[in-house]
């Protein structure tokens, strides 16, 4: 069992090369009552593995956010136990605010964040007050409100490129008020749950991505 994880840990980053398209961002929204740590650690690790720069996990209950720590813990339990000897080639970065065993002078460090509803809606009514108070203080025009100008202000608070590809684990119909904004280009694709799942169909996942043609709209 040790050599089979060595020998799939060696094709991990061989197999992202292989598909020829990958998410920049890749986003979970979890929609099912039972949340593993475990398992949604695994989904993280392999992102990382893969060559997947940005990973964002959701909730709509925010319980994760809240226990961001504890799941940011089960990341690097499970980076040494899939990757062995190897797992400090794979520096991630915390962007809820914490860093673990990442050297600063490396580029194009992985990073990781945890997203609750404040992160969504939220987002756009504090861009919209903070607007309103620009023009209390003459310094914008109402008149300068329109889509691009609300995107700025968006920006100016999410570090995170949009998510290209959102796995969506569970039955509810629902993206659960997950970045409204920043998901109107993202493929969707729907599981029925994060748990158990093997690194098979994690790649079956980024294989069906990797076909996808985005016509954005055209």
């Amino acid at each position: 069992m040790k050599y089979l994880t060595q020998q799939r840990d060696r094709s991990w980053k061989a197999d992202g090369c292989r598909l020829g398209k990958l998410p920049v961002h890749m986003a979970m929204l979890m929609g099912e009552e039972i949340q593993s740590y475990t398992d949604l650690a695994n989904l993280v690790v392999w992102c990382m593995a893969v060559g997947i720069s940005y990973v964002s996990v959701y909730d709509h209950q925010g319980i994760l956010k809240q226990h961001s720590s504890r799941l940011m813990d089960e990341v690097l339990k499970q980076q040494e136990e899939l990757l062995g000897h190897d797992y400090s080639k794979y520096p991630l970065e915390h962007a809820n605010g914490t860093t673990d065993r990442v050297d600063r002078g490396l580029t194009h460090m992985p990073s990781f964040k945890v997203l609750a509803p404040e992160d969504g809606k939220m987002q756009i009514v504090k861009a919209a007050q903070n607007f309103c108070q620009l023009v209390a203080q003459e310094q914008r025009k109402p008149i300068e409100m329109d889509v691009n100008a609300l995107d700025s202000l968006l920006r100016t608070t999410q570090t995170f490129p949009d998510p290209d590809l959102i796995l969506k684990f569970g039955s509810v119909d629902s993206t659960l008020g997950f970045l409204p904004w920043h998901i109107r280009l993202s493929e969707i694709i729907s599981l029925p749950s994060h748990v158990n799942m093997r690194y098979e169909d994690f790649y079956s996942v980024l294989s069906c991505y990797a076909a996808c043609e985005q016509r954005l709209g055209k």
